[in-house]
């Protein structure tokens, strides 16, 4: 396929070679070739992208990421499928037993969620056991989902992801320890845990690390700290008895977002330095979605 070629004429000839044969449905057709138009074009403005029919895994995963944060999860999931389908039956990336990850939309919880205070985050701790308190504190520290506590590694034992240039000065008047995380599409980042939070962090250091299963994910923990569904609960329930509401663990990533644009903007970055930044700190594919973060 050219590279020139209009997204919708790639994907109307992707889909040309299932419809009849491996999908019956007219309207499923549409809804994927609608899809796959989708991704071809932003893809070719995203760059280094040469059409549908040379897509990797590594693409898609990226693609989809990025759509977590624009899109619900129906939505999200009819592009998996779409995918899936073109990579199963006429690429032949994946084998039929095979299946792209599923991805969770973040939609709703940036439309959502909204920043906690360092006082509040303060006294909602007060409320939690140790370890869960403690995974409250790095959360907001450094900006964290919370699936990704279990994803903990220190810098020099799992390193960030080479998929995207990153900023020289990210971490700017941000002091600590350097760490990695598995965000989404497993997408490795570097992040910073203040040093008294790292010290407490290694001080739970598993000499075996622990295999969690997580909202259906597995994961390999290194650490005894809190992540996931369990912290997310334990988060939400010691909120809401000290303030009476919750905003949920992803309000500590507003937090953070809102707390290192001031740090940056004060330390004389512009407006759009800062926000890039934060935003590949976050683990974002777009400024434009970190901008949420600051209502």
């Amino acid at each position: 396929m050219a590279i020139f070629a209009k997204p919708k004429a790639q994907a109307a000839k992707v889909m040309k070679r299932l419809q009849g044969t491996v999908i019956e449905s007219v309207g499923t057709v549409r809804n994927y070739e609608q899809c796959l138009s989708g991704v071809a074009k932003f893809m070719k403005s995203d760059g280094n992208f040469n059409g549908l029919m040379s897509m990797t895994i590594d693409q898609a995963m990226r693609y989809l990421t990025i759509r977590s944060e624009e899109v619900g999860q129906k939505q999200l999931d009819m592009d998996r499928q779409a995918i899936q389908m073109m990579f199963t039956h006429v690429t032949g990336v994946l084998s039929k037993d095979d299946k792209l990850p599923v991805v969770k939309s973040e939609y709703k919880q940036l439309l959502q969620s909204r920043a906690y205070t360092e006082l509040q985050v303060n006294e909602i701790t007060k409320r939690q056991r140790y370890h869960n308190a403690l995974a409250t504190r790095i959360a907001h520290a450094a900006g964290l989902r919370a699936h990704e506590l279990y994803t903990l590694r220190l810098l020099n034992e799992q390193s960030p992801s080479e998929r995207r240039a990153t900023r020289t000065d990210k971490f700017t008047g941000l002091p600590g320890e350097a760490y990695t995380v598995v965000g989404k599409g497993g997408l490795i980042r570097e992040v910073r845990i203040p040093y008294e939070l790292a010290k407490k962090l290694e001080s739970l250091r598993l000499t075996i690390p622990k295999h969690i299963v997580d909202r259906n994910v597995h994961y390999k923990s290194h650490y005894a700290v809190t992540g996931g569904q369990s912290f997310s609960k334990s988060f939400s329930q010691a909120s809401k008895a000290t303030l009476s509401w919750s905003n949920g663990a992803h309000g500590l990533r507003h937090s953070y977002a809102q707390k290192r644009m001031d740090t940056l903007r004060a330390m004389g970055k512009s407006y759009n330095a800062a926000l890039e930044i934060v935003s590949q700190e976050l683990g974002h594919f777009r400024p434009s979605i970190t901008e949420v973060y600051l209502r």
